[in-house]
């Protein structure tokens, strides 16, 4: 069937190397490694610790943190070894097309729109809450109509999807320079906290460590996780199932390790570099993640905790709310660098998508001086402006987590069709005990889908239904892969 037609790997590199459509190579491994930790560390180590530790685990929620962490490693093994492969922009889509065919491959770039650009805008609105309040404490008060959780127009969710779209056209190194100035400064805010922190610490805020299990009231309708649906799973908080139940919650934390993936074509060295920084990212923020943990149910009771600002919240508790204005700023820093990475990353998948033909192909136009995809990042920042500006986005927020997973189960089961399919392949990384690590990430991945609501499935399905509409509408009959004859020139 024409829409199971592949793309063979040497015509992506091939792509990726030629004229018009080249991008530069100027990223190292350690700038890999700080764009992973720029997009990880958000809101989730600010706010999903608190969450978790009242709601599903106790003091335990540190085990939580690496139970996810294992789950996030065994997908990035498997992204680890096709970046390396397939050193070319557009991760999991690109990776989808070389194996598994060309609608899948599309159906995966639709479903990435959910976990970058969209994510995007959620993290752009969530960073003008904490600058709005972090302002209230110099005594400046924006309007409501303009700033807030109840704005008109999101102004300063607006403002700086636009001034980090500006970055992002003026080069991939300029971009990388600035993540790392954003990283390091709430890299310092985190480890002054965990070190601050440990004053107050009290032995007997971890006892019991694993409290005891016990049944929690069921949600009902849509709102009831699908697994609760089809397999009548009794909810319960606390004990080892609550471990695994806040699993669930703080994987979410650990998202966009993937986006590293995003900038394969623009990596010196990536055979080398990609799974460095795509493993090293995520071991970063697993040290940080249960290091934060382990302090902040240790200075307040799990009972106790904030669960919109545990971190800031414990502090004010012990009389010291010098910190909880620090982890404001940490907290803008933070997600002022996911949000300019989940652009980063969107960017490169549509680039790689209308490279194809899939999507209008002079939008992949490459900008002569900065070598970025700078027409299709224009059109994403002012896409991404206008959601984070004028739409209320928490009631859809979960298709990021959704999206992010059906991506991690395609590239996973991609990992053994191009094993079996292409031997030949020279691989710099190869995922080790195949299969049985991809294995084990698919059935991870959809044991935590399953946790997520019926709406949520919902609304997955109905955008999956749209993506094919637009694929057989468009994207079908222009596809580079099937056409016969000479592609036609760049638009000017």
């Amino acid at each position: 069937m024409r829409v199971f037609r592949t793309k063979p790997v040497e015509q992506s590199i091939a792509d990726a190397e030629g004229g018009e459509h080249r991008l530069r190579r100027s990223l190292s491994a350690l700038d890999l490694t700080v764009f992973g930790i720029g997009v990880i560390v958000g809101t989730g180590i600010f706010v999903l610790t608190g969450v978790a530790a009242r709601q599903a685990a106790g003091p335990a929620v540190a085990i939580s943190f690496v139970i996810a962490a294992v789950v996030c490693g065994l997908a990035a093994l498997c992204y680890a070894e096709f970046a390396s492969t397939v050193p070319v922009a557009g991760s999991a889509y690109t990776f989808s097309y070389a194996t598994i065919g060309e609608f899948p491959a599309w159906i995966i770039g639709w479903d990435l729109m959910l976990e970058l650009a969209l994510g995007g805008a959620v993290v752009a609105a969530g960073w003008s809450g904490y600058f709005t309040s972090l302002l209230k404490n110099f005594g400046i008060r924006l309007p409501e109509s303009i700033a807030g959780d109840h704005a008109v127009v999101n102004v300063p969710a607006a403002v700086i999807v636009l001034l980090l779209t500006a970055v992002l056209v003026a080069g991939i190194k300029m971009s990388a320079r600035f993540n790392g100035v954003m990283v390091a400064v709430k890299l310092v805010v985190v480890l002054i906290v965990i070190v601050a922190g440990l004053f107050f610490v009290k032995g007997e805020n971890y006892r019991p460590f694993i409290p005891p299990p016990h049944e929690v009231p069921a949600d009902h309708g849509l709102a009831a996780p699908l697994i609760q649906v089809v397999f009548g799973v009794t909810p319960v908080a606390y004990g080892v199932f609550g471990i695994f139940t806040a699993a669930a919650l703080v994987f979410f934390a650990y998202i966009g390790f993937d986006v590293v993936a995003t900038a394969a074509e623009e990596t010196r060295d990536p055979q080398r570099d990609l799974p460095i920084g795509i493993i090293a990212s995520l071991a970063v923020c697993t040290l940080l993640y249960v290091a934060v943990s382990l302090v902040v149910v240790g200075m307040q009771h799990y009972s106790t905790l904030s669960e919109s600002a545990p971190l800031a919240d414990a502090f004010r508790a012990v009389g010291e709310p010098w910190l909880a204005t620090m982890i404001s700023v940490g907290a803008i820093a933070g997600l002022t660098t996911v949000v300019m990475i989940l652009m980063l990353g969107q960017s490169r998948v549509l680039f790689a998508m209308c490279r194809d033909n899939l999507l209008p192909r002079s939008l992949a136009r490459v900008h002569p001086r900065f070598r970025t995809p700078y027409r299709i990042t224009v059109v994403i920042g002012g896409a991404t402006a206008l959601l984070a500006a004028l739409i209320p986005l928490s009631a859809i927020a979960q298709l990021v987590n959704i999206g992010t997973l059906f991506a991690f189960v395609v590239v996973a089961i991609a990992v053994l069709i191009l094993r079996r399919t292409r031997p030949d392949l020279p691989r710099a990384f190869r995922t080790p005990w195949v299969p049985v690590v991809p294995v084990f990430s698919v059935l991870a991945s959809l044991y935590l889908m399953l946790n997520l609501p019926i709406e949520t499935w919902l609304r997955f399905v109905v955008w999956m239904i749209v993506g094919a509409g637009v694929y057989f509408l468009y994207g079908y009959r222009r596809s580079r892969v099937s056409a016969t004859v000479p592609e036609p020139a760049l638009e000017r």
